[in-house]
């Protein structure tokens, strides 16, 4: 058996799921600011302090993800709620439709990600919050 190549794996796995666009996200910016809707950013604590975030959103590791979500896990995150709407967002869109159809299959009903990702919210010219001015997670020198 060849090993699935995952760019059009991802793509063929798009068509079972809600694909937004950055304005969508950006319409969402009330219902997140408000709690309503949960924004997670999937990607690598180095991209997040590196290039930033979307405001609003919440850093869930993609490794941590099904751990953070499970109300039964130790590790379970208390801003997972089933009755809300979740969105998901990573660099490109890849590690999102994973992420989506995993919340899906957990029993999340109202799941969606940002289809261009990070660096499409970036290129539209989204609002970007720099983490790395309070992240516990930049080394800092000393002050002279």
């Amino acid at each position: 058996m060849a090993i699935k190549n995952v760019f059009a794996e991802t793509n063929r796995l798009e068509a079972d799921i809600v694909n937004l666009s950055v304005d969508d996200v950006k319409a969402a910016h009330e219902a997140i600011a408000e709690g309503r809707t949960l924004l997670i950013d999937l990607r690598e604590i180095q991209e997040v302090v590196e290039l930033g975030t979307i405001p609003g959103s919440r850093h869930v590791p993609r490794g941590m993800l099904e751990f953070w979500a499970d109300p039964a896990s130790p590790y379970f995150r208390d801003f997972f709620k089933e009755e809300g709407d979740i969105i998901v967002f990573c660099a490109g869109g890849g590690r999102s439709v994973y992420a989506t159809l995993a919340l899906l299959d957990m029993g999340y009903a109202r799941v969606a990600h940002l289809e261009s990702g990070f660096t499409g919210w970036k290129r539209e010219g989204g609002e970007i919050l720099d983490v790395s001015a309070t992240s516990k997670w930049v080394r800092r020198t000393a002050a002279a």
